[in-house]
């Protein structure tokens, strides 16, 4: 099975305007790949979606649910500092170093510029998804 870990615009591009991002949470809660995700993204999620969102308590909770239903949970055992421009993006490969991802699926820049991180490589949602359909 592959494993992958979503960056938090993965999971709020998902929760707000749905596309490939929900997709991908759907194969996860089917079982079809495995996502990881630890404390630290989710926490970043639901503040963002409180925060820019205005998402209410109910619906933060619903969203929490929701990705508790399709991920994988991962404890980081490393404080990595790999992502200079953005230091948030470092708890993302944190969390895929120690999930064995093979993949970052996110939309963030300065992560997709850095390629790969020790096997682990930084692509887009719909990169991702046509390597999963073999196309």
């Amino acid at each position: 099975m592959r494993r992958v870990t979503l960056d938090s615009n993965i999971y709020l591009s998902a929760l707000n305007f749905r596309g490939i991002p929900l997709l991908l949470l759907d194969m996860g809660a089917r079982g079809n790949i495995q996502i990881a995700i630890s404390d630290a993204i989710l926490q970043e999620v639901l503040r963002v979606q409180r925060e820019k969102f205005k998402a209410p308590p109910e619906s933060l909770e619903r969203a929490k649910l929701l990705i508790e239903g399709c991920t994988h949970w991962v404890v980081p055992t490393q404080t990595l500092k790999v992502v200079p421009d953005d230091a948030d993006d470092n708890r993302i490969v944190e969390c895929a170093v120690a999930a064995g991802s093979e993949a970052i699926v996110t939309g963030d820049k300065d992560l997709l510029r850095m390629g790969s991180y020790q096997g682990i490589y930084m692509m887009t949602a719909a990169a991702f998804l046509r390597q999963c359909r073999g196309i």
